[in-house]
C-alpha cells in the first residue's frame, strides 16, 4: 500500500515532503518508538493521538485514521536507519527537533523507560541530525509535562 511513499521517500536525494506525507513519516516514526520494546500500550498510543491532534489541529476521527495509517506504514517501512535518514533528508530541523521531543514523550508516556526505546530514540535522534543538546533539552521538556 505505501510502496511508491516508501520508494519516493528512500530515493538518494528525496524531495521534500508534503504537509501529509510529513504527518504521516513523522507519526510513522512515533509508532516505531512505542513499538520498539515490543509493548505497544495504550498510554502510548494515546499520547500518539494526543501529539497528532495537537501538532495538527486534527479531530479524533482523523487522528486515529492518522495512526492507523502511521501503524501499517511502520510495519511495511525499512529498517529504521534508512528510514529515519530519508526523514531527516525531506524535513526541516526544526520540525525532526520538535519530533525528538514528541518521540521522548511517547518513550515517557507509559511511565517506563525500556532501554529498547531509549536505546532507538538515541540512535534516531542522532540519524535525524539533531544534537546531543538539542535532544537532551527536548527529552526534559517532555519529562515535564
Amino acid at each position: 500500500m505505501f510502496r511508491e511513499f516508501l520508494t519516493r521517500l528512500t530515493q538518494p536525494q528525496p524531495a521534500p515532503l508534503d504537509d501529509g506525507d510529513a504527518r504521516l513519516a513523522l507519526t510513522a516514526l512515533l509508532v516505531r518508538i512505542a513499538r520498539a520494546d515490543n509493548d505497544y500500550a495504550q498510554a502510548e498510543r494515546d499520547r500518539i493521538d494526543r501529539i497528532a491532534a495537537a501538532r495538527y489541529g486534527l479531530s479524533p476521527f482523523e487522528t486515529a485514521q492518522l495512526r492507523a495509517r502511521a501503524e501499517e506504514l511502520e510495519a511495511e517501512a525499512p529498517d529504521t536507519v534508512r528510514f529515519t535518514r530519508a526523514i531527516k533528508e525531506a524535513v526541516a530541523y526544526e520540525e525532526r527537533r520538535a519530533v525528538v521531543e514528541a518521540l521522548w514523550s511517547v518513550v515517557l508516556a507509559d511511565g517506563e523507560r525500556a532501554q529498547e526505546e531509549d536505546a532507538l530514540l538515541r540512535l534516531v535522534a542522532n540519524l535525524l541530525g539533531v544534537n546531543d543538546r538539542d535532544s537532551a533539552l527536548a527529552r526534559q521538556k517532555a519529562a515535564s509535562r
